[in-house]
């Protein structure tokens, strides 16, 4: 089946156009400042260099055409017509306690995203707008919204719930609810496959590390905790978000700094993190060679990093009752050798015992634990795309089936 994943922000679309039989990306790329002047979509065919295409995007629904022609064109093309394209795999940050799977989209489904969307104001919204603008250019092609939160639906209340009065849950959904769940059932689930054990057999903990981070529980197959919450926010400090805080921090702030909610949110979410402690940058690239040279607050950016990191996976072993694997994966997980070292270190006791050759791999499927290591540690990159479109297939065969 040939389907296209988009991924819609709120001034971009990203895009990847996948044969799921093949595995093979045949075209991806971006369509970047929809509503501005200069707008362009950068796009790259299967096996060719990237080339930028420029075109005037006012709106999604006028980007997604745009994409779809580049999908077509003679000298862009991967395809010699729309028809070719057989289903589009949405992702959609948030779909609450309502989706604890992908879902066809239907008017319902819409309806149940738009509940959301105080759950997830930046995202679901564009979100939304990107299904509308592929329903309305391909009206007939299957849709399917593939949710970052089902897969931790599974989660037990007292995973999930917060110590707070428990109307402000039944009134207005305040809970854990967790995010990158399409990258950690991925990994969790090609971690097992790589080791040939069933996944339901496995205690599994996933770190997804890169910009916005989350560690999971994977308990014999099944989410049990994570390390987000209500929002992306929560957590290990991640680029630019604070991670877990003490609450009191929000309203002492306000007073102290003068902020209204804008204020102290946007210094929590992009102003905080290993940015906010460094001072130098987000990029774990950036810190590393700062680090080296010795700058005292990018080495203790990547230290609260790599501590924080430490800290969820001995307690999600514990939440387990052990650990078979400890996965790594995303741009900092897949990347970077100093985190994963700094983030095992010191857990020889629970069976984790990191092999220091093996770990200098980069973006590569690795086992980098010693061969007398109890447990398992992993490199795993991920493949949202690819989970979104194998997802997409599943449930389009299922309708095409009855």
């Amino acid at each position: 089946m040939k389907v296209l994943v988009i991924n819609a922000g709120s001034s971009s679309i990203k895009y990847q156009f996948l044969d799921t039989t093949s595995g093979d990306v045949l075209a991806k790329g971006g369509a970047e400042r929809i509503g501005l002047d200069n707008a362009f979509i950068k796009n790259t065919k299967l096996g060719e260099e990237a080339t930028t295409i420029n075109g005037i995007m006012s709106d999604h629904k006028q980007a997604i055409q745009l994409v779809l022609e580049v999908l077509v064109s003679a000298d862009h093309g991967v395809i010699k017509s729309m028809k070719e394209i057989d289903a589009v795999g949405h992702r959609v940050v948030h779909g609450g306690e309502k989706f604890s799977a992908s879902a066809y989209i239907t008017p319902e489904v819409k309806a149940a995203i738009r509940a959301c969307f105080p759950l997830a104001p930046l995202h679901n919204p564009p979100n939304m707008t990107g299904i509308e603008a592929c329903e309305a250019a391909m009206p007939g092609v299957p849709q399917v919204a593939v949710f970052d939160t089902a897969f931790h639906q599974t989660m037990p209340s007292k995973a999930f719930m917060y110590a707070l009065p428990y109307e402000v849950y039944e009134d207005h959904g305040v809970r854990r609810y967790g995010f990158h769940g399409t990258s950690h059932r991925f990994v969790a689930k090609r971690a097992a496959e790589i080791l040939g054990k069933p996944y339901d057999s496995l205690k599994i903990i996933t770190c997804h590390l890169g910009n916005g981070s989350s560690i999971a529980a994977v308990n014999y197959g099944k989410c049990i905790d994570t390390s987000m919450g209500l929002t992306p926010l929560a957590g290990i400090c991640m680029g630019t978000r604070c991670g877990d805080i003490d609450p009191a921090v929000v309203t002492f702030l306000m007073e102290k700094e003068g902020l209204d909610t804008k204020g102290i949110d946007n210094l929590m979410n992009k102003k905080s993190g290993v940015l906010g402690i460094s001072g130098v940058s987000s990029d774990f690239r950036d810190l590393e060679a700062a680090s080296e040279i010795g700058n005292y607050r990018a080495e203790l950016a990547l230290e609260m990093f790599e501590y924080q990191c430490r800290k969820y996976i001995g307690a999600y072993a514990a939440a387990m009752g052990g650990v078979d694997i400890v996965v790594f994966t995303a741009g900092v997980g897949e990347n970077t050798s100093r985190v994963r070292k700094g983030a095992v270190e010191g857990l020889e006791f629970m069976g984790l015992k990191l092999d220091s050759l093996k770990n200098k791999v980069r973006g590569k499927e690795m086992i980098i634990s010693t061969s007398d290591s109890k447990s398992v540690i992993m490199v795993v990159p991920t493949n949202e795309e690819l989970a979104i479109a194998t997802e997409t297939e599943i449930i389009c065969s299922k309708l095409l089936a009855k």
